[in-house]
This record gives C-alpha cells, sequence and structure tokens, in this order.
C-alpha cells in the first residue's frame, strides 16, 4: 500500500506541474489584465507617461515582459519557496487574502457537504428498497428536479420568495447593518441568518445526483445472489440492507465522496456571488475577472492539488470499505 502511495504522489507531482503550466498560459493569454487597466488608469494623469510607456514598464515589473516558459520557471521557483506573491486586486499578500476568505467556504462546504450526505444517501436507500412504490417515485422526481435546476436560477427563486416576498433573510452579504452593535451570539446568529440561502442553494442543487447515484448502486446490490442467499438464510430485513447490501453500496459511492474534497474548500463560485458572501469563491471570480494572475494562479493550484489528493483518497479508501480490495 505505502509503495502504490508513494508512486501515485509522484504521478500527481508530474500532473501538477504540467496543470499548472496550462493555468499559466491560459491567464497569460486573457485578453484583459490588471496591467492594462491600472497602465490606462496612471496614463491619464496630468504630466503622466503614455500608456504604451506604463505597460511596458508595468509588465517589467510584475515579469510579463518574458515569454510564457521563462515566466512559468519564475513562478514555479517563487511557488516552490512559498513566495506566492501580492494580489494586484486587493493590493495584499495573497496568502493572507486566502485566509481571510477561506473560512466562510469551509463552513458553508462543510456544513452543505454533511447535510448532502445525511439527506440523499438514506433517501436513495429508501428509494432502492421501496422501488416502483409512490415513495420511490416521489424521491426520483424530487432529485430530477434538484438536477434540472441551474444554480442561479434556484438561487434568484430562493431570493425572490423568502428575502423579497416574506422578508425573513437578507438579499445580499454575510453581515446586517446592526451587526456591530450586537453581542456575540447575536453576531453568531446574525451570520447563521445570512447562511441559510446559500446553504440552502447548495444542498438541494447537490443532493440529486448523489441520491440517484446510491439508488442505482443499492438496486444493483440487492439483486446480486449473495444478497437473496442472506434473505434466503432468514436473515432480517434491515440487517440484510443496511449490512450486507449498504456496505457494498458504499464502494462507488467513496468516488464520489472523495472527488467532493475540493469543493469543501474551492467555494461555490456561483453562489457566493449571488449572494455576495466574500469567500474564496466570491473572491476569486472577482480576481480573474480583473486579471489578477497571482491570486488566480495560486487558487487554481489550490484546487488542482485537492483534486488530486481527492483521487488519491478514493483509491485509498476503497481497500478500506471492502476488505476484498487490496492494492499489490
Amino acid at each position: 500500500m505505502w509503495k502504490y502511495i508513494v508512486k501515485r504522489i509522484l504521478l500527481s507531482v508530474l500532473i501538477l506541474l504540467c496543470v499548472t503550466f496550462i493555468i499559466y498560459t491560459l491567464l497569460r493569454c486573457l485578453p484583459s489584465s490588471f496591467v492594462e487597466s491600472m497602465a490606462m488608469t496612471l496614463s491619464q494623469g496630468q504630466g503622466s507617461k503614455s500608456y504604451d510607456e506604463w505597460i511596458a514598464q508595468l509588465n517589467a515589473q510584475y515579469g510579463l515582459d518574458i515569454g510564457i516558459v521563462p515566466g512559468y520557471i519564475r513562478w514555479l521557483g517563487q511557488f516552490l519557496r512559498g513566495e506566492f506573491g501580492d494580489s494586484w486586486r486587493y493590493v495584499m499578500p495573497v496568502v493572507d487574502k486566502f485566509k481571510e476568505v477561506i473560512g466562510v467556504s469551509v463552513v458553508m462546504g462543510g456544513i452543505s457537504f454533511i447535510l448532502e450526505l445525511v439527506i440523499a444517501i438514506p433517501l436513495g436507500i429508501i428509494a432502492a428498497t421501496k422501488q416502483y412504490s409512490k415513495t420511490d417515485y416521489v424521491i426520483t422526481a424530487s432529485a430530477l428536479v434538484g438536477i434540472s435546476l441551474p444554480t442561479f436560477f434556484f438561487a434568484t427563486l430562493l431570493k425572490l420568495i423568502f428575502s423579497s416576498g416574506l422578508g425573513w433573510f437578507d438579499l445580499y452579504g454575510l453581515v446586517g447593518r446592526d451587526y456591530a452593535q450586537l453581542d456575540t451570539m447575536g453576531k453568531f446568529l446574525d451570520m447563521a441568518n445570512h447562511l441559510v440561502l446559500p446553504i440552502a442553494t447548495l444542498v438541494i442543487v447537490s443532493i440529486g445526483s448523489l441520491m440517484r447515484y446510491t439508488r442505482t448502486n443499492m438496486l444493483e446490490v440487492l439483486n446480486a445472489d449473495y444478497i437473496r442467499t442472506a434473505r434466503a438464510k432468514g436473515l432480517p430485513e434491515k440487517k440484510v440492507i443496511y449490512h450486507h447490501a449498504f456496505r457494498n453500496t458504499l464502494i462507488p459511492l467513496v468516488t464520489i465522496i472523495g472527488g467532493s474534497l475540493p469543493g469543501l474548500f474551492s467555494g461555490a463560485l456561483i453562489t457566493e456571488t449571488l449572494f455576495s458572501i466574500p469567500g474564496i469563491g466570491f473572491t476569486s471570480y472577482q480576481a480573474m475577472t480583473r486579471g489578477d494572475i497571482p491570486f488566480s494562479m495560486f487558487y487554481l493550484t489550490f484546487i488542482a492539488v485537492l483534486t488530486l489528493a481527492g483521487n488519491l483518497i478514493s483509491d485509498i479508501m476503497y481497500a478500506v470499505v471492502d476488505p476484498r480490495v487490496r492494492i499489490s
């Protein structure tokens, strides 16, 4: 197992190098950037240098006057030394800005992920054990609705009903106008109130696919020969379903759960943007639209590392949930 893990880590490092080079190339090829915006602003000052002169000066200052390959090698050397640079958009070290906003996204992603597992997996099992019943049809229809709803549409619908219509929640932001005057518990409740609709959006648009996946795999397991044998021996139905069948259903579910690791830390870009939640997703969106190469490179590299780690965890978990699976 350890030999396999080391080999996978080395392969992941090679993949990461390829991915970061592609990301760097794409960011360098963006049609607009912070440099152009800043040069335009500076050139409009009285007695200032021309736009082209500012472009040349800023490109040299930020290392954009050299080719993509030398630029990537320079960035990689700085990255390996832990030097991630300053964000052009937020005018502060990239790591400091990342630490400032990652907490909100982790809380949202973690709560959403737990609720997704708690809701989707049991409903998928119930739908499988009651195949072709009214319960199965209701659960399946609900799952399809969740899968079909675009995030931006469902978030807007929630805001229209619960914010504009009923007035239960604020439309935007993480805190209310009176946040500074509240005590500790009041601040906690105020932030929790603002996160209800974003978390509800993430959960409802996500549970459908996991629910359907659980149902499909559970049905496949329930039709296996060893399940019929267990029932023929007179084992209680609950033990057949939750001890024998469910454990084997976990094997394909591990892939889904392991692949969800990036989502816990990467932030929900669309949801955070729609609700103006200052998490890592919204912050990275603002950075990318402004051509902020240092922050965008750090964020996208962070997501790539999480994705590779999630895939490795999924492979290792196969041997944990099923003793028959061993990696030689």
